[in-house]
């Protein structure tokens, strides 16, 4: 007989911290403008990932961080690749000019032998 608790063969739950741990709250409300104009923007937008509310999100966390209110971490390891696509985006671009000055060097010094 099985009245209480869960029944037999259940399975059995174990909770698992967050990724990246636990962090104070905001009690002052020291980043509380920022986050109020993020809410804003996500409703503003229908929740769409626009890149305002993106960039709003980063400040939120940059804020946090500033206040200690969080681990100061890269914007990378928060979800923000923007800046390193955009660094490979430019160094990709170098190299195809670099590659093509190669290229009509080259050409050129095949065409004059």
């Amino acid at each position: 007989m099985s009245g209480f608790g869960r029944p037999p063969g259940a399975l059995t739950f174990s909770p698992t911290p967050p990724q990246r741990g636990s962090f104070p709250l905001d009690h002052d409300g020291e980043c509380k403008p920022v986050m109020v104009e993020y809410l804003a923007c996500l409703k503003r937008v229908k929740g769409t990932n626009d890149q305002t509310c993106r960039l709003i999100a980063k400040e939120y966390l940059k804020c946090r961080m500033d206040r200690q209110l969080m681990v100061k971490d890269e914007m990378a390891n928060l979800g923000f690749q923007d800046e390193i696509e955009k660094k490979q985006e430019n160094r990709l671009e170098e190299l195809k000019r670099e590659n093509a000055k190669l290229v009509k060097e080259r050409r050129r010094k095949e065409a004059q032998q």
